[in-house]
């Protein structure tokens, strides 16, 4: 999903740019969108190997998922056997600088919204452990690069994610199958996840939280989401999940000077689902 909003970007900003799938029928999108396809699947290493040592790039941007149909487990692999592949082979063909993508809802529970500071939730039970031991394969594959940036991406919403008015999200909530809690969630718009990978091809080595400004419980956000997508308002569940604090944004915003063109959800889902 964020490929299809990343490949223009980097076209217009100067970069030749190969665009890797695992579907030969989106050879044409890719193609339409400046830059060259390639068809490789992520778990054949020595077919990785071979695409990156012959494009000799010099960057990688990954992100490889498995999220439009919901599959978590494919998700997983993807970031532990295709980021492991993806690194041997850009160490193979001399590649220094990798930017990734990660997520920010891996951290260790806390009472306010985490910075890059807080560890990960390595002791996690399932079966919130299955993807904090795919993230931490992932971050720590990573960061054997001379040069890593790791986005920690917020929850995604805008055009196909889950929360698109045609996606998984926004059937179960017009089905009144999600609950309102009091987790926290901090949420991103996938053109400031594109844009940001962009921009981070001149930042510092290191993780960085690319979230929104406002981290919110379910109270506040499902009640939001529902009106915008003229559902039936949610149900109220009591408490919430391990790990749902949310994330802060501070360093991208004071550090690096990232600014989000969605600045809040309040807005954003709006705008999104008209």
């Amino acid at each position: 999903m964020i490929g299809r909003l990343l490949l223009p970007k980097l076209v217009q900003a100067g970069h030749e740019v190969t665009g890797m799938t695992h579907n030969e029928e989106r050879q044409p999108l890719i193609q339409a969108l400046g830059a060259r396809p390639v068809v490789v699947d992520a778990f054949d290493k020595e077919a990785i190997l071979s695409v990156v040592g012959e494009a000799r790039p010099d960057v990688i941007i990954h992100q490889l998922t498995s999220l439009s149909n919901w599959n978590l487990e494919d998700n997983s692999r993807i970031r532990i056997e295709g980021t492991r592949n993806l690194i041997d082979a850009a160490q193979a063909a001399g590649v220094e600088r990798f930017i990734s993508q990660s997520i920010a809802w891996a951290y260790e529970p806390g009472d306010r919204p985490a910075t890059e500071a807080v560890p990960l939730d390595i002791q996690a039970p399932l079966p919130r452990k299955s993807t904090i031991d795919g993230i931490t394969a992932l971050e720590g594959a990573v960061a054997e690069m001379p040069h890593h940036v790791i986005l920690r991406y917020g929850m995604f919403y805008g055009p196909e994610t889950w929360y698109d008015k045609k996606g998984v999200m926004a059937q179960r909530v017009r089905q009144q199958q999600v609950k309102a809690t009091d987790g926290i969630t901090s949420f991103l718009h996938v053109e400031d996840a594109a844009n940001a990978a962009v921009l981070a091809l001149d930042w510092p080595a290191g993780p960085v939280n690319i979230v929104d400004d406002e981290p919110a419980s379910g109270k506040e956000w499902l009640a939001i989401y529902a009106d915008a997508l003229q559902a039936p308002a949610p149900e109220y569940q009591p408490g919430s999940n391990r790990g749902e604090r949310g994330a802060s944004n501070a360093k991208a915003r004071n550090e690096y000077g990232w600014l989000p063109l969605y600045p809040t959800w309040r807005t954003g889902f709006t705008q999104s689902l008209k």
